[in-house]
């Protein structure tokens, strides 16, 4: 079997709110492989969302991640919970990418789907490489 790409250790994922602590993720752990699919499946509020947020650093700011969440990309073996901010912008859109499940919330309706998806290629791409859509 290849080595490990992303490997999620006893992840927990509190929310320090105004009565007091809410843990959302308690003690997630697997491993993927490059050329592996992992589905995350459970009811509504179990934490699919916020497992996955996790791992791109993008919890919200009452949230608390703790555990480790282990790339093995790019340019090497980095926990995405400790990472600097800098670095994890840089893995973020070229190394791990998110889909969301909610289009409302993920796509601007006032702008076509074209000019959004090209805007993160301009972010993400050289230049002399980004393709041209309409």
């Amino acid at each position: 079997m290849s080595e490990p790409l992303l490997e999620f250790d006893r992840l927990r994922v509190d929310f320090d709110l105004p009565n007091g602590t809410v843990t959302a993720v308690k003690d997630v752990s697997f491993t993927l492989h490059q050329g592996e699919t992992l589905a995350l499946v459970g009811e509504s509020g179990s934490g699919k969302s916020i497992t996955s947020t996790a791992a791109m650093g993008l919890l919200p700011e009452l949230a608390r991640a703790s555990g480790t969440i282990r790339w093995h990309g790019g340019s090497g073996d980095e926990n995405l919970i400790t990472v600097n901010r800098k670095r994890l912008r840089a893995i973020r859109g070229n190394e791990i990418s998110m889909i969301f499940q909610e289009p409302m919330t993920s796509l601007n309706p006032m702008h076509r789907v074209g000019r959004q998806i090209r805007e993160v290629l301009h972010k993400h791409t050289p230049r002399a490489t980004m393709p041209t859509c309409g």
